[in-house]
This record gives C-alpha cells, sequence and structure tokens, in this order.
C-alpha cells in the first residue's frame, strides 16, 4: 500500500524506510537525523523560499570547498558544533590538558626542531620563549613525549595563507621533550585574527552579527607512546575575543599570562635578549587507561 505521506506519517515514513539497513550504527544515525530533522521543519515552518534559501545556502558551501579551504568544518565551527565533538570525543580525568580544535592550519609534517630552536622564520619581531614539561594526571613527567607546534604570525598569518610572502613552515615546530619532560621553543606573540569571511559562512556571521575572529592563540598537540594525545592550545591573556571566540574554542584552564622576566643569564641561557617575554605551558596527558574510563 502507498503511503499517504503528510505531515503526520512523514517521519515513521522515512524512518522506515530505513529499516533494512545492514550497519547499526548507520541506520541510528540515520533514524535519529531523520527525527531531528523532521522536528526541526516542523518547529521552524520554513516557507517554500525559505528552504530554497537554505538548499542555495549549504550548495554555496560545499562550492566554496577545495583543497586548502574546507567551508563546511567552518560551517561547524561556527555552530559550535566542531567543539561539541570534540568534547564528545575527548573526555578527560581531572587535571589533564583540555583539548580544542585542530583548526584549518596544522601540517602533516611539521618540522622537527631542536630544543630552543626559533621557529619564526621571518619578520623582526621580538621573540618569546614558550617553554613547559609533558606529565602526567599524576604528576610524573613524561621523557621524549613529542609537541607539535603551529601558529599566526604577528599580523594573524599562517604560512599557507600567504606562501608568496611567508617562508614555507614558518611558525611550526616539532619537538621532543628531553629526559625531564622539559620543552622550549623560542617563538613570537602571535595575533587575534579573523576565521575566513569571504564565503557563505562569512555571510552568515553578517547575517547575524557575530563577527569572524579568533583571540591570539598557539597551537599544540602533544603525545607519548601509552597515553591519549591532546590536541589543544594556549590562549594569550588579554587578547581580544577570549570572550567571543567565533568557534567557542576557548578554555579558561588554557589561558596564559606573557610574563616579563628581567634574568640575563637565563636569557642567554635562552638566546634572547634580556629581559624577555616568557609564556609557561605545562601539558598533562592522560593514560590511555584512563581515557577507556572516562568514556565508557
Amino acid at each position: 500500500m502507498a503511503t499517504d505521506f503528510s505531515e503526520t506519517t512523514a517521519t515513521d515514513a522515512v524512518v522506515r524506510s530505513f529499516s533494512e539497513t545492514p550497519d547499526d550504527r548507520l541506520k541510528a544515525v540515520l533514524t535519529s537525523l531523520t527525527v531531528h530533522l523532521h522536528n526541526f521543519v516542523r518547529e521552524t515552518e520554513p516557507t517554500q523560499h525559505e528552504w530554497e534559501q537554505g538548499i542555495d545556502f549549504l550548495t554555496d558551501v560545499g562550492h566554496t570547498c577545495d583543497g586548502i579551504r574546507q567551508e563546511f568544518i567552518l560551517l561547524s565551527d561556527v555552530l559550535g558544533v566542531s567543539m561539541l565533538v570534540d568534547a564528545i570525543n575527548n573526555r578527560k580525568p581531572v587535571g589533564a590538558t583540555e583539548s580544542t580544535v585542530l583548526g584549518p592550519f596544522h601540517v602533516v609534517d611539521s618540522p622537527e626542531r631542536e630544543l630552543g630552536s626559533d621557529i619564526a622564520l621571518a619578520g623582526d619581531a621580538k621573540r618569546c620563549v614558550v617553554r613547559g614539561k609533558v606529565r602526567s594526571v599524576d604528576s610524573s613527567t613524561i621523557p621524549g613525549a613529542v609537541v607539535d607546534v603551529w601558529q599566526a604570525d604577528d599580523a594573524g598569518f599562517y604560512d599557507i595563507q600567504l606562501p608568496d610572502l611567508i617562508p614555507e613552515r614558518n611558525l611550526r615546530g616539532l619537538f621532543t621533550a628531553d629526559d625531564e619532560g622539559a620543552f622550549w621553543f623560542r617563538t613570537i606573540i602571535p595575533k587575534y585574527y579573523p576565521i575566513p569571511a569571504d564565503g557563505p559562512v562569512g555571510n552568515l556571521l553578517r547575517a547575524s552579527h557575530r563577527h569572524p575572529y579568533r583571540p591570539a592563540h598557539i597551537h599544540f598537540i602533544s603525545g607519548a607512546e601509552g597515553y591519549s594525545p591532546v590536541t589543544t592550545h594556549l590562549f594569550i591573556e588579554g587578547s581580544p575575543y577570549l570572550d567571543d571566540d567565533t568557534v567557542f574554542g576557548v578554555k579558561e584552564s588554557l589561558v596564559r599570562a606573557v610574563q616579563q622576566v628581567d634574568d640575563a643569564p637565563l636569557a642567554q641561557h635562552y638566546g634572547v635578549a634580556n629581559p624577555f617575554d616568557l609564556i609557561e605551558f605545562d601539558i598533562v596527558l592522560n593514560t590511555v587507561a584512563d581515557t577507556v574510563r572516562v568514556t565508557a
């Protein structure tokens, strides 16, 4: 018998169409998507014109994606979905460094650098020392932990955004912590910057009177054998937009001050002029076993 498709029967009819889906997870996702999407349509009651506008918007989002830019992830970011997925997939024991979004500017093959290296390959901005230790939740240090770092420059740009103007692999580095779990490197203090706003997501932000900016931050990925890796940020205290990051990525535990240090011997040790700027950022990893217990 043909389905008498109506406002009342629509959801059940579509859900039933997935009843023979062999993959249980896919079936559950499609069923939930249908129920929530239909409820959204019933709640908002879009006109035919509004529905067409929605389809056009999503089409524009797709057309804006290419090998460098992923507008759908950008849309996920500004709607808070990326951070929600991150939170669900990174439930951690108390004391572990909190995670945040990867962002669109990570490069898989970050250059390996010696501890203490200057990752700023261009510009004459004042250098800053970033140092910390990688340790476990029980405060034990983790020798040989890997620390992957990348950031924007003092104008708010990443190297891959301006390849003709900024040296390749600028402000990127892959470090290995020493026998005491310590790492340190020289860099510059990054500037806050806007996410790409020249496409449909930017139009959405303008239509809703939202700004496109992210506060100043340095990206980190850290991991070690037996520990769950963490993707996180170090946010610069006092930066604009800490309270309203357009992708909702800020967590209070990740905000750090830029300290002014007047210590000539220490400045000589780090290879910077005295006095110098210092940011301290310890990374606390939880074991794989702890992750299983938290997410179970």
